[in-house]
């Protein structure tokens, strides 16, 4: 067998065993949207939450996933973050609601009241939510999105409803 030869059959496992490498990699990440904020009961001085997440899979592939970790910001500051030992599946081109406990401290809270005081006063508060939901051998789909939250007079942050949409009944 020449060195020419020799080299071209390499070059060729090589070449195949990248592209076995690259449909083992994950696809687009998943897109998380935060749609609703609950009260749980908190200990001393902390507040507790579940924040309702709509996790949408835009693979054809079935995300697993043995936890998630999040860490909420909003108007560019630290509010709330949680872990949940939950598992399960979300279907490829498919999605679910997701509650994950979050705990906002009194020192967070503090900071938000501040810097709300310090602006006019708003209706819409620009949120980011970062996190993973763990599991796979690659370690889990991370995810970066964000978004605003409204805040109805007297209530809890709601998702802002995109414009057009139907007011939900109550």
């Amino acid at each position: 067998m020449s060195m020419q030869h020799l080299s071209r059959v390499l070059l060729m496992f090589i070449a195949l065993g990248l592209s076995a490498c690259s449909s083992l990699l994950p696809g687009d990440p998943p897109q998380i949207q935060v749609v609703g904020l609950e009260p749980l009961p908190g200990e001393g001085l902390e507040a507790r939450f579940a924040l309702a997440l709509r996790i949408q899979n835009p693979n054809s592939r079935t995300i697993d996933y043995q936890g998630v970790a999040v860490d909420l910001q909003v108007n560019g500051q630290p509010l709330a973050s949680g872990v949940s030992d939950q598992r399960g599946q979300i279907a490829g081109f498919s999605e679910q609601v997701l509650r994950v406990p979050v705990s906002i401290s009194a020192f967070s809270l503090l900071r938000q009241a501040w810097g709300m005081a310090n602006q006019q006063a708003q209706q819409q508060l620009p949120y980011r939510l970062r996190g993973k939901l763990a599991g796979g051998w690659l370690g889990g789909a991370r995810f970066d999105t964000r978004g605003e939250l409204s805040w109805p007079p007297g209530g809890l942050a709601q998702p802002a409803m995109p414009k057009g949409a139907p007011a939900p009944s109550r």
